[in-house]
């Protein structure tokens, strides 16, 4: 864990950090973005003492990192830079080794991580360990440096813009790699940039930045739905919500409140109930709200009225949970070629009711808030 304290960072008569307190739990990948000059680089350069703040503390693990070796400190933090910063004199093999030889590590156990590190970025260890970094592209380059980062076995990795200086293709690619490396290793990651896709692609929290102070500091879904004023709304552009439907759940798009059923109710309650609030179709729901079932009008029409909602729903309804985002809905009613979907909590209770109709008024609502702020 790593814990800011109330740190003032001042050049002269000028404050670039301004009383900045923040907690970033293990195994997170923390974006740090915002303008230029609002402090994202030199807050990172401060957890590896770097930059020195003028007053305040921070805290790896509990531990004061003033009171600490800055050698052996930096010994334990990968740290990842936008020009690489290879030693060119040296192999490929030789960059990833040298820290975890300093540190006295095995070197049997060093040279098996070494190729682990270099399939994990995609370079083959037979095509590449012994190479020099001139010999290498830009793209590949910054591949060992991310994987000389996570030599060092160390539980924390900074990274200042890395992957800022690459083509669109290679970027994008690195990005998926470094995420899916997060997720295997459970590294503490605290990645600098200036671009806010990438902050969403890649982060677990996202800290906005703004003359040295938070503005925002949170999920990537809760800022873009749910801005902290309009400096973020600004920042994060007003339809970067949309150009992300993967981050949009059912319940941001679903009916809250569908019109339901009981099982005693008999189809002729069903078909007035259906008139009354202008609907064909029912959820059919247990006491606790537990989905049972549904009918349609059209199921319903030629059947005895006094038959029993119980005895003629349908029993197999497909249904999908809160979270599921709008890919995955979508995807869902055209595989089924249905057009609705009942939403379901955890425990299968009735929390609302996606229909093609609901998702384009989200949409449209969403389209008409622009118009109207441009």
């Amino acid at each position: 864990m790593i814990q800011f304290q109330n740190i003032v960072k001042k050049y002269r008569t000028k404050t670039i950090i301004n009383h900045f307190s923040l907690d970033i739990e293990a195994g997170q990948l923390v974006v740090f973005i915002g303008p230029s000059g609002c402090g994202k680089t030199t807050l990172l350069k401060m957890i590896n003492k770097l930059i020195q703040p003028t007053s305040g503390t921070i805290f790896v693990n509990g531990s004061d990192i003033s009171m600490m070796n800055p050698i052996e400190l930096r010994r334990n933090i990968g740290y990842v830079i936008q020009n690489v910063g290879l030693f060119p004199h040296m192999s490929i093999k030789e960059n990833l080794e040298l820290i975890p030889l300093l540190k006295g590590e095995d070197p049997d156990s060093i040279e098996t991580k070494t190729e682990e590190l270099l399939n994990m970025v995609g370079l083959s260890p037979k095509e590449y360990m012994h190479r020099y970094p001139k010999e290498l592209s830009g793209g590949q380059q910054q591949r060992i440096g991310v994987a000389r980062a996570f030599s060092t076995n160390s539980d924390i990795i900074l990274m200042d813009e890395p992957f800022s200086a690459l083509d669109p293709v290679t970027r994008s690619s690195l990005q998926d790699e470094l995420y899916q490396m997060q997720k295997e290793l459970n590294k503490t990651i605290i990645f600098v940039t200036h671009d806010m896709d990438e902050a969403i692609k890649i982060a677990d929290k996202i800290c906005i930045l703004k003359d040295g102070e938070i503005l925002q500091y949170d999920t990537p879904e809760n800022i873009l739905k749910n801005p902290a004023n309009d400096f973020v709304e600004g920042f994060i552009g007003k339809r970067r919500v949309w150009n992300n439907p993967e981050l949009l759940m059912a319940e941001d798009i679903m009916i809250h409140n569908p019109i339901k059923i009981a099982t005693k109710r008999t189809v002729l309650q069903a078909i007035e109930i259906m008139k009354e609030n202008k609907v064909d179709s029912l959820m059919v729901t247990d006491k606790n709200n537990i989905l049972l079932g549904m009918v349609t009008l059209k199921s319903i029409q030629l059947i005895n009225r006094n038959s029993s909602i119980e005895e003629i729903m349908e029993h197999n309804v497909l249904a999908i949970s809160e979270d599921a985002n709008l890919i995955s809905v979508l995807t869902t009613m055209n595989e089924h070629k249905i057009g609705y979907v009942p939403v379901v909590n955890t425990a299968k209770q009735l929390t609302g009711l996606i229909t093609r109709s609901s998702i384009l008024s989200a949409l449209s609502s969403q389209l008409i808030d622009l118009e109207v702020a441009f």
